[in-house]
C-alpha cells in the first residue's frame, strides 16, 4: 500500500512538472507571436500615414492646378481668312526687336614683347620649355603675350 501511494505521488509530481513545462513553452510562443503582431501593426500604421500624406499632397496639387493662372499678356486674336494665300498673310513679318550687340573689346598688350620681359614674367625654365614645344622663340614670345593678356 505504501508503495502504491509513493508511486501515485511521484506520478502526480512528474505529470505536474510536464504540464508546467508545456505552459512555459506555450507562453514563450504566445509572447513571440504577440511581438510579431505588434511589429506588423507598427508597419501598417507607418504605411497608412505615408499613404494619407501622399493623398493630402495630391489633393493640394489638384486644388492648385484646378485654377489656371491668368495670362500675362492681353492676346488679341486675329481674324482667320481661309482663302487668303498671300505671302503677307501667310508669312507675317517678324516683329521682334533687334538686340544691339556690344562690340567685343580685346585687351591690347604692348605689341612688342621682348625676351627679357617674357623671362621675367614666366621664368627661364618655362621659356625654354615653350621654345622647345613650339619650335621657336617667336612662338614662345607669342605665348607670353597671350598669358599677359589673360592676366589683365
Amino acid at each position: 500500500m505504501k508503495l502504491w501511494l509513493a508511486t501515485i505521488i511521484t506520478l502526480l509530481l512528474f505529470s505536474g512538472c510536464n504540464s508546467n513545462q508545456k505552459n512555459i513553452h506555450l507562453q514563450n510562443r504566445n509572447a513571440k507571436q504577440a511581438l510579431l503582431i505588434q511589429q506588423q501593426n507598427a508597419k501598417i500604421a507607418a504605411l497608412q500615414a505615408s499613404i494619407s500624406a501622399k493623398a493630402k499632397r495630391k489633393a493640394r496639387l489638384k486644388r492648385m492646378s484646378a485654377m489656371p493662372k491668368p495670362p500675362k499678356k492681353n492676346i488679341k486674336l486675329k481674324k482667320v481668312e481661309d482663302n487668303n494665300y498671300s505671302s503677307g498673310y501667310m508669312y507675317p513679318g517678324a516683329k521682334k526687336k533687334k538686340k544691339k550687340k556690344k562690340p567685343v573689346t580685346v585687351a591690347s598688350t604692348s605689341s612688342t614683347m621682348n625676351k627679357t620681359e617674357c623671362i621675367s614674367m614666366i621664368g627661364q625654365d618655362k621659356f625654354d620649355k615653350y621654345t622647345q614645344m613650339f619650335g621657336s622663340e617667336a612662338a614662345s614670345l607669342k605665348r607670353c603675350k597671350m598669358l599677359k593678356a589673360m592676366k589683365q
